[in-house]
C-alpha cells in the first residue's frame, strides 16, 4: 500500500516536472519559444497522422497480402 502512495506521489509531482523541463531544454537547444515548440509538434502529429490514414492505409500489409494473392489467382 505504501508502495502505491509513492507511485502515485511520483507520478502527480514529478512527472510533469520532468516532461516541462524537456520541453524548455528542447526549446532552448533549438533556439526556439517554447509555444512555436508545442505548435510545431502538434503540426507533425497532424501530418503523421494524415499519412498514416492515407498512404500508410494503402500499404498496409494485411492489404498487400490480399491484393497479392488475389493477382496470384488471377494468373493461374
Amino acid at each position: 500500500m505504501i508502495a502505491l502512495v509513492i507511485y502515485r506521489a511520483v507520478a502527480d509531482h514529478v512527472v510533469p516536472f520532468a516532461v516541462t523541463l524537456t520541453t524548455r531544454m528542447l526549446a532552448r537547444s533549438l533556439n526556439m519559444p517554447e509555444p512555436l515548440l508545442h505548435s510545431t509538434g502538434d503540426y507533425v502529429v497532424a501530418r503523421v497522422t494524415a499519412f498514416e490514414h492515407g498512404v500508410g492505409r494503402s500499404l498496409c500489409p494485411f492489404r498487400l497480402a490480399r491484393l497479392l494473392r488475389a493477382w496470384w489467382r488471377g494468373r493461374h
